[in-house]
């Protein structure tokens, strides 16, 4: 099947430094694509391109396999097919709802009212027709920005963090509604987000950015629970890192021996390992429980501070072998007293280890 929307390789410089370099994706119909990155990573520039409203320096991209974008080739924004929703809804005051959502439909206004009373009716706001923006709350002209934009059946829709500025009570069911209607639709989505949450909620598959460049693709499991680097598994959650040296293709730690498979000898790692993947037991004299294959070598630490966050607590621990500092969470309340010495072990299947990169091979991979 044809993508919906492929894009290849474009790059977009401003006073010649990529802010864009090299992304390639694809989106099919019905399909929710998620663009991930922290502020400044390229992901608005990315999705202000495809729209149409700049353009890359480099690259290519494709609608229905058509051409809409290359060197020397461009097809305006209004001719795209492509929808538009941002953060700031961007409605009309002066207009009623049903002529915010009509604004952009050809056709006679029997035809346009019947496509409103539709997209209305699968909102849940056709009582408000006749409304004017100042009359609804902050939910609701999310929810007529929605049907604007829909309304003349784009084959592309193009989401600029447009759940961010809603009241977190609204946010999950409103975001639920809105996937739910794009589907039904048919419309391929590329939404932009810096929220991991709202990314693993909503989309179908995610590309994560980082300076300007797609570092990681895939379904939102693969991309969580197969990070490519250390940076990619903390932007996702908080991590702990332990670091080791190999030898001889293991890395010993006071949590005993990891496989660091590709890695030469002498090669400094980072054993990342997530605080929900961290497993506590009691202090029993000054012992702890005996080694596991599971859990590999448990090691002590004295507790600095417990609190309890709502689903979970989260325990930090200050660990007896070097002083570092590790947190675990815990479902539901446990919150052992400062000074508790209690044993801690680290989930061998949830484990990542990487290579150390220094901070100028970051520079590097950046440019």
């Amino acid at each position: 099947m044809t993508p919906r929307l492929e894009v290849r390789n474009i790059t977009r410089r401003f006073g010649g430094v990529p802010v864009v370099s090299e992304v390639s994706l694809s989106v099919m119909p019905g399909q929710v694509t998620c663009l991930l990155g922290p502020s400044g990573c390229g992901k608005s520039t990315t999705l202000r391109i495809i729209a149409g409203v700049d353009w890359p320096d480099e690259g290519e991209i494709r609608i229905d396999g058509e051409r809409i974008v290359a060197p020397g080739f461009f097809v305006p924004p209004e001719k795209r097919g492509t929808g538009l929703m941002f953060q700031d809804f961007a409605l009309f005051p002066h207009l009623s709802v049903f002529d915010n959502i009509a604004f952009g439909l050809d056709g006679t206004r029997t035809e346009k009212r019947l496509r409103v009373h539709e997209l209305l009716d699968k909102v849940g706001l056709l009582r408000y027709i006749d409304s004017y923006p100042h009359e609804l709350s902050g939910g609701e002209q999310q929810r007529v920005a929605l049907a604007r934009a829909l309304a003349p059946r784009p084959r592309i829709m193009l989401m600029d963090e447009p759940f961010s500025g809603l009241d977190n009570r609204l946010r999950d069911g409103i975001r639920d509604e809105t996937l739910s209607i794009l589907k039904d639709e048919g419309t391929a989505v590329l939404l932009v987000t810096h929220e991991p949450e709202e990314a693993m909620r909503m989309a179908d598959e995610i590309a994560l950015m980082r300076r300007g460049r797609i570092v990681q693709q895939g379904a939102p499991y693969n991309v969580y629970n197969a990070p490519v680097d250390r940076e990619a598994a903390a932007f996702f959650s908080d991590i702990n890192v332990i670091r080791g040296r190999v030898q001889g293709l293991l890395t010993e730690t006071a949590f005993g021996k990891f496989m660091a498979p590709g890695q030469a000898d002498g090669t400094e790692v980072e054993i990342v390992i997530r605080p929900q993947h961290i497993k506590i037991d009691f202090d029993r004299g000054g012992q702890g429980p005996a080694p596991s294959p599971e859990h590999g070598v448990w090691a002590r630490g004295v507790v600095e501070r417990a609190r309890f966050i709502g689903k979970e607590s989260l325990v930090e621990f200050r660990m007896d072998f070097d002083g570092s500092l590790l947190k675990a969470t815990v479902p539901s309340v446990f919150l052992p007293k400062a000074g508790t010495h209690l044993w801690i072990a680290i989930r061998r299947d949830r484990c990542f280890v990487f290579p150390v990169i220094p901070s100028k091979d970051w520079r590097r991979r950046a440019d």
